[in-house]
Formats: C-alpha cells, structure tokens, sequence
C-alpha cells in the first residue's frame, strides 16, 4: 500500500479511506474525484496538506486521464469507489449511474490493466485493484438468513443493478485477463462526513431543526448497519491480505429496522440537544409512502473475511451512533457548506424527475 490510487476519495466513504492511508498507513496517496454534489474537499481538510497526498479533479470515466495519472504517479494499488451511490436518486435518474458506475468501472479496469501490464514483473506480482461494491447487489432477504459470497444477485434498483453490472466486469476482467483485482460487498455505512441525503444525517438534520421525520412505509425494513471508519479498515485489509480474484463481504452483523435507527436518533438528541419547543422528537416521525422496488430486509455474513483475514468490526452500534450524532451537531457549517446548491432536504426517489 505504499502509493494508492483512490477514485471518488472526495466522497463519503473515499474520504475515510484517504484519511486512513494517510494518518495510520504512512502511504502515499492520488485522491481522483470529479467534484459532484456528494464529493467534497471539505472531508479531506484534515489531510489536504500532507506532502503524501495529491488530488486531482478527474472524472473515472474519462480514461486518457487516468492513463496519464497512472503513468506520473505509479501506484501499487487502485482502490475503485468513485460511484453514484444514492437509491433515491438512481430512481430519479438512472443514466448517470449507468455512466459513473458501469463505464467508470470499465475505463478504471482497462487503465489498471494496461499500467499492470507494462510494470515490472516484482512491481506487477505486488499490484492490486480493489473495486468496492455493496450489498444492495444480493437484493431483498426473507426474514431469516444472510447473504454470503455465493449468493446470487438480485438487485432491484438501477443503483444496484448498475453496481452488479460493475461487479460483474470486475470478475471477468480477471478472469480473462488476469488483472489482480479484489471486490467487497459492504452494509449500509454511517458515520462522519456522510451526505445529508442519507437515513441517518437526514434524521439528525431534521430532528435539530424539529421538522417532520419521513419514514418510508411503516419503518420495518430492516438495514445491516457499519460505521465508515470500521469499513475503511476493512478495505485496508482485504487490500494488504485478500486473494486476486476473490470478493469479501464486510459487516458489523447488526441489523435494525429504519425505525429502530430514527428513534434511537431522537432519544440521543432529546438527551444532547433538548429543546422545550421541540419537545419529545420521536413525535416528529410521520410515516410516508413506501420507495418503488424497496428492499425489505439486508443482512450480511462476514465470516469469510473475519476468518480469512482476521478483520472484525470494532465499534458497536450504540457508540459509534452516538458519536456520529455528535459529529453532525458540532459540524453544521460542514453540512450547509456541502448541501449549498445541491440539495434542500425535499424527498428523492419518486421518480418523477426522468
């Protein structure tokens, strides 16, 4: 991991993974972000400095670029997570998912496969790409069970079809043409830095603000929750130890309905952030119609990474909810700043903006 490539490290989760390389991996570190609505240079604030990072304003699909970064930087890892990563919005307008996540995809494989194979034999044998997926891909469970590696794809959203359709590439770019690649799956993130688009930040947002709290349907469907830091380390590991050609799944095992997780907010701000006018917060919650084509229920089994690699989660649920909550209270001109023009909090994924 000593000079790492991060496509879309502006983002939520690119972001930790930067941040991670920098403070604890003593890497060197090419950020690629094409700046949209969820890319921020604000989330790198803490590491923009350091003489071992270098950002560059380059969209993923645009591959003469990143020959040429390929080329100036040479890395001896690419970690792939620049994507179009919101349900709601897939919903609304799937084409630039299928451009970012499907054809970024491609022009992110084509170029590692074309620097890979101009490297030096030692250099080659030591270089990896991983591609960061989700587990949206498996599509909705019954109520008992997990989705493991093997599980067939079932994906309902155009962003989960647009990441299978990624994942899929990704295998037979190694497969045909022996690119050292590695693929993870993760659960729902949370944590610092996330756009206020998100079940979680938009709660907290709109509970200090004592606004209506949307919950879709009824609130039973039913998330398998990971902080960002816990899956940043997770992609760290699958990139020093994980075997070419094979894809690990990440979770922390905990899975609570979206119902669960707003109340949960609520009592934590009413306990942070009381205010008399507000009142009770869990009042604020207001059931509203169900998203097209939601899933019901993920869960995901991490044994193969947690007994292949020795990584486990390390933060529990409750605290590292807690800490998110107290995160966003203390970060609220982060928030403003990266919503400014982008977003205003109204309710996405309707469908009615093709």
């Amino acid at each position: 991991m000593h000079r790492v490539v991060v496509t879309g490290g502006a983002g939520f989760i690119g972001s930790a993974v930067v941040r991670m390389l920098i403070r604890e991996r003593d890497a060197h570190v090419l950020t690629v972000d094409k700046l949209t609505y969820a890319g921020s240079l604000l989330s790198l604030a803490d590491v923009m400095d350091s003489p071992r990072h270098q950002f560059v304003r380059v969209d993923v699909c645009d591959a003469p670029a990143l020959r040429t970064l390929f080329g100036d930087f040479r890395p001896s890892a690419v970690v792939h997570l620049a994507a179009e990563s919101h349900v709601d919005r897939s919903i609304d307008g799937p084409a630039a998912f299928v451009q970012t996540n499907i054809v970024g995809t491609f022009a992110v494989l084509e170029e590692s496969l074309r620097y890979w194979r101009a490297l030096p034999a030692l250099e080659a044998s030591a270089f990896r790409m991983l591609h960061v997926s989700t587990d949206e891909v498996f599509g909705s469970l019954g109520p008992g069970g997990f989705v493991t590696e093997t599980t067939a794809y079932d994906p309902s959203s155009p962003y989960a079809a647009s990441k299978a359709s990624a994942d899929l590439l990704v295998r037979a770019w190694h497969r045909t043409y022996g690119l050292p690649v590695l693929t993870t799956n993760c659960s729902n993130n949370f944590g610092p830095y996330q756009f206020p688009e998100k079940l979680i930040p938009l709660i907290i947002a709109r509970a200090m603000a004592g606004q209506q709290l949307p919950v879709y349907g009824r609130g039973e469907n039913i998330r398998d929750w990971l902080h960002v830091d816990d899956h940043a380390d997770a992609l760290l590991t699958v990139l020093a130890r994980g075997r070419p050609g094979e894809t690990y799944n990440v979770s922390a095992r905990c899975t609570k309905t979206n119902l669960d997780v707003v109340r949960a907010i609520c009592r934590m701000l009413d306990t942070l952030q009381p205010d008399s006018k507000i009142g009770d917060r869990e009042s604020l919650i207001e059931f509203v119609s169900d998203r097209p084509g939601h899933d019901r229920r993920y869960a995901v089994d991490p044994q193969k990474i947690e007994t292949e690699l020795g990584w486990r989660a390390g933060k529990t649920f409750d605290a590292a909810l807690a800490d998110t909550v107290a995160w966003f209270l203390t970060h609220q001109d982060w928030c403003a700043a990266v919503q400014e023009g982008h977003y205003d909090g109204a309710r996405l994924g309707l469908g009615a903006a093709r």
